[in-house]
């Protein structure tokens, strides 16, 4: 059974830093990330990890680091210097290429207070 558990949410005022972890199992994930969804918005990519690299939003470049832990097949999202338009319900996803299937975390609350 796969299961990707999220944490780190929280609310934090502008300028501050908070960091996402989220620990998954139960399968091979060749990729794992986090998207981010707003009220009235589509869920958009933050940042990716593969074997292949990272890549992040141009709207987070320079503020947001992904990382993780393979270990563990952790995945951590740092995120610096937040501002008010981050506020969002975070996803962790993580993908399984060799069965076609997308995983998603419950979502964690992310709220930047100006």
């Amino acid at each position: 059974q796969v299961q990707l558990v999220e944490s780190g949410g929280g609310l934090v005022q502008a300028g501050g830093s908070l960091r996402l972890s989220c620990a998954a199992s139960g399968s091979i994930f060749n990729a794992m990330g986090w998207y981010r969804q707003a009220p009235g918005k589509q869920r958009e990519l933050v940042a990716r990890i593969s074997s292949g690299g990272t890549n992040s939003a141009d709207s987070v470049k320079g503020r947001f680091t992904i990382s993780k832990d393979s270990a563990n097949d952790t995945v951590y999202l740092q995120m610096n210097s937040l501002k008010p338009e981050d506020t969002a319900v975070y996803y962790c996803n993580a993908r399984d290429y060799s069965r076609g299937i997308n995983f998603w975390g419950q979502g964690t609350q992310v709220t930047v207070s100006s």
